[in-house]
């Protein structure tokens, strides 16, 4: 009877002490293989929450968009710059991956909290076992939980948010759209006013220029004593012509008058007439042109002052139609945010991918283990007591 019971002590014994002794033969590959696949199993399994993705998708747009038709070569050398909109829509990623995006966020929909759940498991919610709560710790975590990309063929940005329940990736996903329109609206204000201010101050430069030279035109004036010496040399110029007309006739009549009546007592008043316009002649001539004072001598200046007011005036004219140009673009937006695909509620959970984190567990500590026991083997051929 004993010894019946000693044997079947032995019979269920055996199988334990194999499995020890296939564990300490193979105590690595069960320390760097087998012992990650199974706590991986058990936190992917059994541990790990659910969590739900909520998706949205829109693009930047303008209103005066268009398609151009443009041959093949335009179209090559377009795909060198940045499309209509996608240098908006990526400063809005951007802004979107910020950490003013997350102060924002959390500021309205107190977005730590959504993430901090008693149901939810340790490694997953915030804070996590190895997080102090900081806000740098929280926007690792909003990195990890948001992502923002764009499709440079379409222009479209997708925007995904996961959550630990659909509602509160839903809203998440939803505020952060907001928060996009905003910033697109804040950067169209930001052109719009820049465009202003800048037709506002070529205009105040332009007004200024202008008043400077009426300034210079009248101070020339009157150090001149003219208004306009165009004008006036030209009404000098038309008495003198008929004061040379008259000259003329007044000598055709005295030679005619010395060749029929030599001794008529009219010819020295002739004469006299004669000399007397031959004197205004001079005097008239002299005040175009011929002496430092003459009109022509002050012409040239003249004629500089007048140049500069009328490029002046010109410059005004243009400024206040930029002006106007750059008020009429800040009554419309320049670019918008049209949402292609609103934040969906999701009816069931996409994440964690559980079957593909144990297999990538177990492919990973396989890997090492083939790694480390190739180099202990190589070292072991190469020792010198081999």
């Amino acid at each position: 009877m004993t010894s019946t019971s000693q044997a079947d002590g032995a019979e269920a014994a055996r199988p334990a002490s194999w499995l020890g002794n296939l564990v300490r033969r193979n105590k690595w590959f069960v320390l760097f293989v087998i012992l990650p696949v199974l706590v991986a199993s058990g936190y992917y399994g059994l541990i790990a929450s659910d969590r739900y993705i909520s998706e949205s998708r829109f693009v930047i747009k303008s209103p005066g968009q268009r398609q151009p038709q443009l041959s093949t070569l335009a179209n090559l050398i377009q795909t060198s710059g940045l499309s209509a909109g996608q240098e908006q829509a990526n400063e809005v990623m951007e802004y979107l991956r910020s950490r003013d995006a997350l102060a924002a966020l959390d500021k309205r929909i107190a977005f730590a909290k959504r993430y901090e759940p008693s149901s939810a498991d340790a490694w997953s919610r915030f804070p996590g076992p190895f997080s102090s709560g900081t806000f740098e710790d929280l926007y690792k975590y909003y990195q990890r939980a948001v992502s923002a990309n764009s499709d440079h063929e379409t222009g479209v940005v997708v925007l995904s948010v996961w959550g630990f329940s659909p509602q509160d990736a839903q809203r998440v996903n939803g505020e952060l759209l907001r928060l996009g329109e905003e910033m697109v609206n804040r950067l169209n204000d930001r052109a719009q006013s820049h465009g202003i201010e800048e037709g506002e101050r070529r205009v105040a430069l332009a007004e200024a220029r202008v008043r400077k030279a009426r300034l210079a035109m009248r101070e020339y004036r009157n150090a001149a004593e003219l208004l306009d010496p165009a004008k006036q040399a030209a009404g000098v110029l038309e008495v003198t012509n008929r004061l040379v007309s008259e000259q003329a006739g007044l000598r055709a009549q005295l030679e005619e008058m010395e060749r029929v009546a030599p001794e008529n007592p009219s010819i020295p008043t002739l004469r006299a007439r004669i000399a007397t316009i031959g004197n205004q002649i001079a005097l008239q001539s002299g005040r175009v042109a011929g002496t430092q004072g003459g009109i022509a001598s002050k012409l040239g200046q003249y004629e500089n002052l007048l140049a500069e007011q009328e490029f002046s005036q010109q410059m005004l004219t243009a400024a206040s139609a930029s002006l106007e140009q750059a008020r009429s673009e800040a009554q419309k937006q320049q670019f918008y945010l049209e949402r292609v695909v609103e934040p969906n509620l999701p009816d069931e959970p996409q994440l964690p991918h559980r079957l593909r984190q144990i297999l990538s567990v177990a492919g990973v500590s396989l890997c090492l283990y083939l790694i480390g026991w190739m180099l202990v083997v190589g070292i072991l051929e190469h020792s010198p007591d081999s």
